[in-house]
């Protein structure tokens, strides 16, 4: 299927029924009176957020959502029904936003979380209009419109690890050694043309969610490459992990250092997040050149207060991987709010 993570759709709750004018008019009940019954309430359209979905491909055909109206109060006091309510079901993690202010209207980032748009109220029939000086209402209450708005919705990918890094850093084969995921690897640049997500299982039944983003370029805070499409997935990442490639002749530091200014651009805030240094693919490097490489990356992060520790891996022979995810997982259980009920595996 298709990876779609982001839509334009106008949706548009249903209008409330009119009431009724209507007089009881029996031969053996004198001054019958009013008896408009009310209109009943339109329909509402609900978002709500499930497990059931990954994408938000459902949404790709049809792009205008209306719930039904409200039918209008008859004679005899009786009320109309009410509208049938539009259930939407959009992934976990789909925020809601209003295209015309710019406004985040809801943020559906848990199972269930609901937004709703309501029906409008039925109006009322005559029979509430009746007093003792105005006894034969001619009138009755037109029901209220329903609401519409022009909506975007994004999905950002709710998993607790990033993986970040230029095309080709080793990412995809990374998630494929640690999780049952199997995206596309190649040797050549943007394997990865959608976000993949893997679940780490980390021993007596806990685990986490590490997320394979697109290889990012400089310039992708402005939209080159795939940047427009990958960064908005990193937000809710509780920690981040720079995969750089081993190379004597393209300087690490200097790939780190952009990805650092490509998420700054993006958003200050994400640099304060805990993150990992991974120097990848140090199989093909010579012993003296490997140690050069994480001394000078082990500089650079020592003067900037956000960086973690600086390790390496080789997803080739498994070098590093096992240590690389217990680091992961502790950096996880401390992000989450409540503690993890389970022993710490044992990982080296």
């Amino acid at each position: 299927m298709r990876f779609i993570d982001e839509v334009d759709i106008v949706a548009r709750s249903g209008d409330g029924g009119n009431g009724a004018v209507s007089f009881r008019r029996e031969s053996y009940v004198p001054r019958g009176g009013p008896d408009g019954g009310d209109g009943g309430r339109g329909g509402h359209v609900v978002f709500e957020a499930t497990t059931a979905r990954n994408t938000l491909s459902d949404f790709r055909r049809n792009k205008v959502y209306k719930a039904h109206s409200g039918e209008a109060g008859t004679g005899k006091g009786m009320y109309g029904a009410a509208g049938a309510d539009l259930h939407l079901w959009v992934p976990v993690g789909t925020s809601l936003t209003d295209r015309t202010t710019g406004e985040v209207l809801a943020d559906l980032d848990t199972p269930g979380a609901t937004y709703v748009l309501s029906g409008g109220r039925g109006g009322r029939g005559n029979v509430h209009f009746a007093t003792s000086t105005r006894q034969t209402p001619l009138f009755a209450e037109d029901g209220a419109p329903g609401v519409e708005f022009a909506l975007k919705l994004e999905l950002k990918l709710i998993a607790d690890v990033g993986l970040l890094g230029f095309p080709n850093a080793g990412k995809s084969t990374l998630i494929s050694r640690i999780s049952a995921a199997r995206p596309k690897v190649a040797d050549y640049p943007f394997t990865t043309l959608v976000p993949q997500l893997g679940v780490v299982d980390v021993g007596d039944a806990a685990s986490f969610v590490v997320a394979d983003m697109p290889g990012l370029i400089e310039g992708a805070a402005e939209g080159a490459g795939l940047g427009h499409r990958f960064l908005k997935h990193v937000e809710r990442c509780a920690l981040y992990v720079h995969l750089i490639a081993a190379d004597a002749n393209d300087d690490p530091v200097v790939r780190l250092a952009t990805l650092d200014r490509e998420l700054e651009a993006y958003d200050p805030a994400l640099l304060d997040r805990p993150q990992l240094v991974v120097l990848s693919k140090i199989d093909v490097l010579q012993p003296e050149e490997l140690q050069e490489l994480i001394e000078d990356l082990r500089a650079y992060c020592a003067k900037e207060p956000h960086r973690r520790r600086v390790t390496a891996i080789s997803s080739a022979t498994g070098a590093g991987i096992p240590q690389l995810v217990k680091a992961m997982w502790a950096a996880v259980q401390a992000s989450r709010p409540e503690p993890i009920l389970a022993t710490e595996p044992a990982l080296d």
